[in-house]
């Protein structure tokens, strides 16, 4: 990937990898299980983002 990224392209990059995160361990906690896992979750290694 180019050093040189647009503006744009950026916040597209810091979105997908702020949708990698895990679900927070107080959600966990509040809904007593009921949500383990992140549907949106991706590797970064084997899954590529279509970002432009």
């Amino acid at each position: 990937m180019a050093a040189r990224k647009s503006s744009s392209r950026k916040i597209r990059l810091i979105k997908k990898s702020k949708e990698a995160r895990p679900v927070p361990t107080w959600v966990i906690l509040k809904t007593k299980k009921g949500v383990r896992t992140n549907p949106k979750r991706r590797s970064w290694r084997s899954a590529r983002t279509r970002v432009g």
